[in-house]
């Protein structure tokens, strides 16, 4: 009899029942935080951290420079200094410096000094005030952003434009040759120009062919030599009397 009612009693296995019981979500029990105290919330509100602000770091910020910077000796050393160069330099070129690394800049000195170009650095407004009084005041506008000079006492604009080629990050705005004010494209007109060895030469063989020419003729026959001349005073009196002509009939 037991047996047949443990038999009946237990499920067998393997066996699930047919309904479960699952809790409801209305009859859970949730925490439900507790209004804080007035008091305690102005309490909280006073005792409240403030973070401090963020320091800024030297050098993040450029530094306000004031008008009181005119009469400073740094400003006269620096004009000294660029009076100097645009005496002894026939050469200053402005060019801008867009990006350009520390290591392209080496490079393009190094190519430079090769030639005797040299690679000046000086403030927008150091230049500015410079130039505001001087002759060379309309090269002002060219000083706008990151800019640096090339000079040479000799005016060597075609070394200086091979170089600035090779270099993507330097752009020339202008230059001063010989006391004379250049635009980019004047700079390269006047590159393709001939040196002066060059027209000093053809100069020179010129006056030596004329020379050579009077030589010739002077050691021919007087008979030949005053033929010569005949013809001369002939052909200068036609050329005279055809220039009378038109004055004559203007007048009249």
């Amino acid at each position: 009899m037991a047996a047949t009612l443990c038999v009946k009693l237990l499920p067998k296995q393997g066996w699930l029942p047919l309904t479960q019981i699952v809790r409801h979500g209305s009859k859970s029990v949730t925490r439900q935080r507790k209004p804080m105290h007035f008091l305690k919330q102005k309490l909280m509100a006073v005792t409240r951290y403030i973070p401090l602000p963020p320091a800024i770091p030297p050098g993040a910020y450029p530094r306000k420079i004031g008008q009181d910077l005119e009469g400073t000796p740094y400003m006269l050393n620096m004009k000294r200094d660029l009076k100097s160069l645009f005496q002894d330099c026939k050469m200053v070129a402005v060019v801008q410096n867009s990006s350009s690394t520390a290591q392209d800049m080496i490079l393009l000195k190094y190519k430079l000094y090769k030639h005797g170009i040299t690679v000046r650095l000086f403030t927008n407004q150091v230049m500015r005030s410079f130039l505001k009084d001087g002759v060379y005041s309309n090269m002002a506008p060219l000083f706008v952003g990151p800019t640096v000079l090339f000079v040479s006492k000799e005016p060597k604009v075609k070394e200086m434009l091979l170089c600035l080629k090779s270099s993507r990050y330097m752009l020339l705005l202008g230059a001063c040759i010989d006391n004379t004010l250049m635009t980019a494209q004047g700079v390269v007109s006047y590159s393709k120009l001939p040196s002066v060895a060059v027209v000093q030469g053809e100069l020179v063989s010129g006056l030596t062919m004329m020379t050579s020419h009077t030589a010739s003729m002077l050691q021919r026959h007087p008979a030949h030599l005053s033929a010569l001349l005949q013809q001369y005073v002939k052909q200068q009196s036609l050329d005279n009397s055809t220039e009378g002509t038109p004055n004559e009939e203007e007048a009249t």
